[in-house]
């Protein structure tokens, strides 16, 4: 009964850390590389353009909905083949594997993220904005300090949905050869040829791991924003800078 456990300590080392430090890193330590990074760029990016599917000029809001809309009705897969395959093509230059994974996964993270960050804006009450504007503050200014706080709050809980989708999804670099999680759990069942069972219930356990520590972190998130906030999820234009006001 053990057997199946034993291929997997065998390898453990290669599971988790890949070829590292005698070559590149692989296995768990990449996934979760890959995941920081594409999460990191889709955050950023992904609320960068959602305010700007609320504020910007009409007709780039149209657009920008258009583009995103479309991202998020396509497969991942696909995007990560147009990335691996297409961008040479048009550049004449090799795309790395792995950064041709991240990108697309941070691509199509960001289109989702937007989407809810619109959500998010779209949902505070129109008299918050007159609020902000009538103490002084600029729309800039306005939409920086009273509405995205607030905004922020509504939006936790599908950001991180959205970021647990996008760790399972590094499983979908396996087909270009990245060697994260699956592929190198799949070299070691395919060396072995055994216990396909406990190699792939590993792997399981490993991505359960690791969107549990996800959903614990924003769990306590969200308890720090509800005591912040002194169970008032309205009151943030009280933590207004001087300086903002004042400018």
């Amino acid at each position: 009964m053990s057997a199946p456990f034993n291929v997997v300590w065998d390898n453990l080392s290669y599971l988790l850390l890949g070829a590292y430090p005698d070559g590149p890193l692989g296995g768990a330590a990449l996934t979760l590389v890959m995941s920081l990074i594409a999460g990191a760029v889709s955050l950023v990016a992904g609320t960068a353009l959602g305010v700007l599917t609320v504020t910007a000029w009409l007709p780039l809001r149209w657009l920008l909905r258009a583009v995103l809309g479309f991202l998020r009705v396509i497969p991942p897969l696909l995007v990560i083949f147009w990335l691996y395959f297409l961008i040479p093509v048009l550049l004449g230059a090799d795309v790395p594997q792995t950064a041709a994974a991240v990108g697309a996964l941070a691509l199509l993270s960001s289109a989702y993220i937007a989407n809810s960050t619109r959500a998010g804006v779209l949902s505070i009450a129109s008299g918050q904005w007159q609020a902000g504007l009538s103490i002084g503050l600029t729309r800039v200014q306005t939409l920086r300090w009273v509405i995205l706080p607030q905004a922020l709050r509504l939006m936790t809980p599908s950001f991180v949905n959205q970021f647990i989708a996008l760790i399972k999804d590094t499983s979908l670099a396996y087909v270009i050869g990245v060697s994260e999680l699956t592929y190198v759990a799949s070299q070691v069942n395919n060396r072995t040829l055994m216990y396909p069972a406990g190699i792939f219930l590993f792997v399981a356990l490993v991505y359960f791991v690791f969107c549990l520590g996800l959903s614990v972190g924003a769990e306590a998130l969200m308890g720090r924003f509800a005591t912040d906030a002194g169970g008032r999820p309205g009151n943030v234009t009280a933590k207004v800078p001087e300086s903002a006001l004042q400018g």
